[in-house]
């Protein structure tokens, strides 16, 4: 009897997480395709194919969360917009005040914990945010060299971009809300 309550019970709160009218898959699909897709197709026209920094890894996390989870408190604009910039100035920093490459692990962990503690602080709280610190520490020497313009582009161009895409992809269904109310 208790088992049978049990597998009820989680089959209702795991049910009632993952249920979406199935529109509202092809609204996730459609955001998260033409965001990452405009934010690829703008660095194309800037960089070589080996020097993605406009696709920087922390947008498809972003993007599953405005696309995907956009009622998450996490995943709302002031979330976006100041979670990134937050980290990606808090990374470049690090970067700047711990140069020696042996020390590169000690720059990391410091970009994403003053990160982390920094979107706390502000409410901003944005898990990709705490990538884009790593990246501007750990990324390549275009990435680094950018410096402080790490955070306009490809941070803030990015972000600019998928936060638009939300908002039109998010709003055209009657079941989504975004930014959620």
């Amino acid at each position: 009897m208790r088992k049978s309550r049990t597998y009820r019970k989680a089959k209702y709160i795991i049910y009632r997480q993952t249920v979406l009218d199935p529109v509202d898959h092809l609204w996730t699909f459609l955001g998260g395709f033409v965001g990452i897709g405009i934010i690829g197709f703008l660095q194309s026209f800037q960089f070589s194919q080996t020097d993605n920094i406009f696709l920087i890894g922390s947008f498809g996390a972003s993007a599953v969360l405005i696309y995907g989870a956009s009622n998450s408190p996490l995943a709302q604009p002031r979330n976006l917009v100041g979670g990134h910039l937050i980290s990606a100035f808090i990374g470049i920093c690090c970067t700047y005040l711990i140069s020696a490459p042996q020390l590169l692990w000690l720059a990391s962990a410091l970009a994403v914990s003053f990160s982390i503690v920094a979107m706390q602080i502000t409410k901003t709280m944005h898990p990709p945010g705490g990538a884009t610190a790593l990246i501007a520490v750990i990324g390549s020497d275009t990435i680094k060299d950018l410096g402080f313009f790490y955070i306009l582009s490809p941070v803030l161009s990015g972000v600019f971009v998928l936060l638009l895409t939300g908002l039109f992809f998010n709003n055209l269904s009657r079941n989504r809300n975004y930014p959620y109310r």
